[in-house]
């Protein structure tokens, strides 16, 4: 499908961008919706108000702002949300992006879904050139799933882990680690993971939003869990990046790949290579930073990209050399104000 046309770009547009810290931006995480089908009890709060239509960026707007950043460097997209696969008519602009893969301007087009609509996109995804599908899912009881989630049907995430790997996608599973809610199920789930040929990575949790609970209630350092793991498994560290914040290891028993992303206990942000845009058109250079350059103006007041590419270098000109993230029992307050699925992850 031919996608949308996009603006030339100005003279000089395909010089890469760099921070004042020497780092290439080549990874933009892309949030295409605050909505979510689940309101998973570290991210979300049950009644969550979400933003009008017209706050949104359109599937077009969201294109252009992706092309342009392909045009300067990016190798990497990754669609996020809130759940991304519940935008209306999502799949156009998974269509339109995969011109790039096509010309070999982008490396990888992937998404990070909560698995929900998956079955009905699987083969579509794998159909536009996408490779590989991050999977949120922190426990394997349906129950537990049900509580955490709120709102979700762990048998509709399995189907959908299920016609992801029938159509060639290579899955990982994502799970947020959660203590005294999925601590004891991490061996269970990394064996279960590892079994269908599947990559597990482990979070911490992050202090973004105002939630119900406190998160220092949910907080378990991923150096304990490693510990623990480390105790009973043959842990081999890897120096493998798939582009985001994870370290891995090998797992001598499985034979299969763990990651561990641990904003808290151990900051990653010296090698970071990512920013991240918002559905609303705000492009954050750091997650756990409230800094953000409006990128919807320009992309609306003007049909050449000039004014656009100007706010992105601008924007990356003050990307910061790492995030403050800090969960304090003294402080009610999160770290930062907004939502994951503001930012998408």
């Amino acid at each position: 499908m031919q996608g949308p046309a996009i603006p030339l770009t100005t003279p000089g547009a395909d010089a890469p961008l760099l921070d004042p810290f020497g780092r290439a931006i080549t990874y933009l995480r892309v949030s295409v919706t605050d909505r979510c089908d689940f309101r998973c009890v570290y991210c979300m709060s049950e009644d969550m108000a979400f933003l009008p239509k017209r706050d949104l960026l359109t599937l077009e707007e969201l294109d252009r702002i992706c092309s342009t950043f392909v045009n300067r460097g990016v190798r990497k997209l990754r669609i996020t949300g809130g759940e991304p696969l519940v935008r209306r008519d999502i799949m156009t602009l998974f269509r339109s992006l995969a011109r790039h893969l096509d010309s070999g301007a982008l490396d990888e087009l992937t998404v990070t879904t909560n698995g929900s609509q998956l079955a009905r996109h699987a083969a579509e995804l794998a159909a536009c050139g996408v490779r590989r599908v991050n999977v949120s899912l922190d426990t394997l009881d349906p129950d537990k799933f049900r509580r955490i989630t709120r709102w979700g049907e762990l048998s509709k995430v399995m189907a959908g882990i299920d016609a992801a790997q029938k159509a060639g996608l290579k899955v990982k599973i994502n799970a947020v680690a959660l203590k005294g809610v999925n601590e004891d199920e991490i061996e269970p789930m990394m064996r279960w993971a590892h079994g269908r040929d599947m990559d597990l990575t482990l979070i911490e949790v992050m202090p973004l939003g105002e939630i119900e609970v406190q998160r220092v209630d949910q907080f378990l350092p991923l150096s304990m869990v490693r510990a623990r793991l480390a105790a009973s498994y043959a842990l081999e560290d890897l120096a493998e990046r798939t582009g985001g914040p994870a370290r891995y290891v090998r797992v001598k028993e499985t034979g299969g790949k763990l990651g561990f992303i641990t904003p808290m206990t151990h900051n990653f942000c010296e090698s970071c290579n990512r920013v991240r845009l918002t559905c609303t058109g705000q492009l954050f250079m750091c997650l756990g930073q409230e800094d953000a350059a409006d990128l919807r103006t320009p992309v609306r007041t003007s049909e050449s990209n000039q004014a656009l590419e100007q706010a992105i270098v601008d924007a990356i000109a003050r990307k910061p050399k790492g995030h403050d993230f800090i969960i304090d029992r003294r402080h009610s307050r999160p770290a930062v104000g907004r939502h994951m699925s503001m930012t998408g992850g």
